[in-house]
C-alpha cells in the first residue's frame, strides 16, 4: 500500500465512500463523486482503460 499524506477538505471527506471514484496519474488525484452508487458504479465501468480526458468528458457529460 502506498500512502500520500494530503490535506484533503473536510466536505469531500464527508461523502459516502460508495459515491466517489478516484483516479491518479503521476501528478494529479481526481476525486469523482455521483449521486448514487449506481452511477459511481456505471462510471467506473464505462471508463475502465480511459485516460483522463476521456473520464472528464464522459463525466460531464453524463453525471454533470
Amino acid at each position: 500500500m502506498y500512502c500520500i499524506q494530503v490535506d484533503i477538505p473536510q466536505n469531500i471527506c464527508d461523502i459516502d465512500d460508495e459515491l466517489k471514484a478516484i483516479y491518479h496519474s503521476k501528478d494529479t488525484v481526481c476525486i469523482w463523486v455521483f449521486k448514487t452508487r449506481d452511477d459511481r458504479n456505471k462510471f467506473v465501468n464505462d471508463t475502465a482503460g480511459m485516460l483522463k480526458p476521456e473520464r472528464e468528458n464522459y463525466y460531464e457529460q453524463h453525471f454533470a
